[in-house]
């Protein structure tokens, strides 16, 4: 399976691991079963339907087949209409078959949502029936997830595919996130008959194993949350696809509830367009950018890059923690990727002190022989707390920048917020920062003053304004209904009449566009 993001108008991102299967002669003539009474002949030809439902969820399903003289080749496009442009082509070709494996077959999932965990246990579903029963399989599930409901976040969604119900839900990076926000997902019990008769699965979209991807890396776990927060370049160099893709994926949910707003690909190749731009010259500035990588080309072309994991093949399977290997100015970059030894390359040092408190918590799990997704769930919680602690002095602050509501008038425009000053919310860091809501102590107002710089704070920013002139914009309109607007026109003229008349109708629009978003 390869599920492929999109990052922009023309590109596709990696975003988790791939099924592989040898082709049969079979493949496509065994259409028995349930599928004989349920498609004919002509049902196949219904792939110009707008397949408004299925969009929202995946852009199309591709088979990518290798062909000894011509190489990576598309095979199979579903739904029919879907279009892709050369390079996306190209890019999905060279995903499907990264080490150009003849006389295999791939079933791509084209997406350009990031829901890791939810796309590979449908592809766990589909890929079985296709590899076993052909196209028509492709069919049946394209018109099944055009049934499915729009995916709306915090809310538990019923999702019926091929005999199995998934119920899921999607974190809201709007919504206060707590650490058992998981806990509802069985509290919407099916309401169909058939439902009822349905394999049930229940999930969280975005979730990702943390334990088997980051294990290895647990000691430096909390070095690399600072990086992500801080969207320093960093690459990932591992042995196959899925488990670079599966790293990257781990990393990026780290900071959550905070959304990581820099570009990353869980897997990037030679073939990507953005090749050039990201390799570029050891002189050059690396570009803030998370990458996944296994040509072991990367390894001298992007030896100049401040940060580094380097991860073997069996390490996954060890609870053995990787190494910290400085960079030293001493030391050539060349002589010191040429190792190729497992490790963390970098030299950065930390802002905060590592608490140790977690990998003695996954220490002891591991001894016990704890389940790997309890251990996720610990790690998951560990590092939402952590997140929410950084969050919560911005988030107090923030919330002085809000004009008082007495000054909210129903008849004058909406008062703005007053603008955040950097160096004012670090002084008040030492007196009312994190380390009032967490143990782990160190330099906070430096990794505050690294944090307002990024990308991150930018979109963390833009998105709490949002929200407050929403929220303005209702106290307004809620004094507006309270307000006497007859003894407001007592001596009023007719143009500011007029002029109040239209504000309200723009006010009342904006307001009923807002209702109606999806």
């Amino acid at each position: 399976m390869k599920i492929l993001s999109s990052s922009g108008a023309d590109g596709l991102q990696f975003v988790d691991s791939y099924f592989q299967r040898e082709a049969s002669s079979s493949l496509l003539t065994d259409n028995s079963d349930l599928y004989s009474n349920t498609c004919n002949e002509s049902s196949l030809n219904t792939s110009l339907l707008p397949w408004e439902r299925l969009a929202d969820w995946i852009h199309c399903f591709c088979v990518v087949t290798f062909d000894l003289e011509i190489g990576q080749m598309i095979e199979e496009i579903y739904p029919s209409h879907v279009t892709l442009s050369e390079q996306d082509k190209t890019s999905i070709c060279y995903l499907a078959f990264p080490d150009s494996n003849s006389g295999c077959m791939s079933l791509v999932i084209v997406t350009r949502l990031p829901f890791v965990e939810l796309f590979q246990e449908l592809m766990a579903v589909i890929a079985p029936e296709f590899f076993d029963k052909g196209s028509i399989c492709l069919e049946i599930s394209a018109k099944e997830i055009d049934q499915w409901p729009r995916p709306v976040p915090g809310i538990v969604l019923n999702l019926p595919l091929l005999g199995t119900l998934f119920q899921v839900r999607i974190p809201s990076f709007s919504a206060a996130a707590s650490p058992s926000f998981s806990t509802s997902l069985t509290a919407s019990p099916s309401k169909t008959s058939t439902n009822s008769l349905l394999r049930r699965r229940c999930l969280i979209a975005t979730d990702v194993d943390l334990y088997s991807a980051l294990v290895p890396l647990l000691p430096h776990l909390q070095m690399l949350w600072e990086l992500l927060l801080c969207g320093e370049p960093l690459v990932v160099m591992a042995t196959s696809p899925s488990i670079c893709s599966h790293v990257v994926q781990a990393l990026v949910n780290l900071i959550h509830p905070l959304q990581y707003c820099l570009d990353y690909r869980p897997f990037f190749t030679i073939h990507d367009s953005e090749f050039k731009e990201y390799t570029g010259r050891p002189s050059d500035p690396p570009p803030s950018v998370l990458l996944g990588v296994t040509n072991p080309f990367f390894a001298k072309a992007l030896q100049h890059w401040p940060h580094i994991i380097r991860i073997g093949g069996e390490i996954l399977s060890s609870s053995a923690g990787l190494k910290i290997r400085a960079t030293k100015s001493n030391v050539s970059s060349s002589s010191k990727m040429s190792e190729c030894k497992p490790g963390v390359y970098t030299s950065y040092k930390s802002h905060l002190t590592r608490d140790k408190a977690l990998l003695k918590l996954i220490a002891k799990g591991a001894q016990t022989r704890r389940p790997n997704q309890v251990q996720s769930a610990l790690m998951r919680r560990h590092f939402l707390e952590l997140t929410q602690s950084f969050i919560i002095p911005l988030e107090r602050y923030f919330a002085r920048l809000m004009p008082l509501q007495k000054s909210i008038s129903p008849y004058k425009a909406v008062p703005g917020l007053s603008p955040f000053k950097a160096e004012e919310f670090l002084a008040s860091v030492e007196h009312c920062g994190p380390q009032l809501t967490t143990g782990v102590k160190g330099d906070w107002t430096g990794l505050y003053r690294r944090f307002l710089r990024t990308p991150n704070f930018e979109s963390w920013s833009q998105q709490r304004h949002q929200e407050a002139n929403n929220k303005l914009r209702a106290l307004q309109m809620d004094a507006l209904s309270q307000s006497d607007i007859t003894s407001w026109l007592q001596g009023k003229r007719e143009v500011e009449v007029v002029d109040m008349v239209l504000r309200l109708r723009e006010k009342l629009n904006v307001t009923l566009a807002e209702e109606t978003l999806p």
